[in-house]
This record gives C-alpha cells, structure tokens and sequence, in this order.
C-alpha cells in the first residue's frame, strides 16, 4: 500500500522503465500545463490501486526533451505504458480514470 508515482528521469529511464520487471506506467507532465495537473490525482490513484501490478512514474517534458522525442511525444499530459521494455498503450490527453484502466487493463492480467 501507499505507492506514489516515482520522479523518473534520463538517467534513470533504463534502468526504472526499460529494465523494469513490471509493467511502467509513465505520466509525462509540466508544470504549466493545465490538463497536466488535471491528471496528477488520477495518476497518483492509479500509483496507490494498482501498485501491485504495475509502476508509475513521473517525466518532467521540460528536463527530459530527449525522452519525448525518442517516443514521439507531441504533446502533454501523455501516459505511456511501457512492458519488457516497449511502449504498449498511449493516452495522450486529459482522460477519465474510467477511460484510461480500459487501456491499460488488457496490459496488467
């Protein structure tokens, strides 16, 4: 219980995303965007419910440009599931919590 979403960066990518055993759950955010802070809340339910099967983490879009071109990331807020290493889902946008474990659940069993 209690998992929050994790700050990933870079240098960390490999190693917490790529490498991870579990399927990785990343927000890309900024602090000026609005629909960013919109899905913060969600983001950190999803952190405490289903931190069992999955890993969420955190990319500030400002601090880690070359993470977002690397997987095409136009614009934020964007989640990015991420299993043995490859990106399997893509929500870009503000989405319901509803709307976005539809996407994600088929990934998580």
């Amino acid at each position: 219980m209690g998992h929050k979403p994790v700050e990933i960066t870079e240098a960390t990518f490999e190693m917490d995303v790529l490498k991870s055993e579990m399927p990785v759950l990343i927000d890309f955010w900024a602090t000026w965007c609005g629909p960013c802070k919109a899905i913060a809340p969600i983001v950190e339910q999803l952190a405490e419910e289903y931190g069992d099967k999955m890993k969420v983490g955190k990319v500030d879009a400002d601090s880690n440009q070359d993470v977002l071109m690397r997987y095409g990331i136009m614009s934020i807020p964007t989640l990015l599931l991420f299993k043995g290493g490859e990106p399997v889902a893509r929500i870009t946008g503000y989405q319901p919590k509803q709307r976005i474990l539809q996407q994600l659940e088929s990934h998580l069993s």
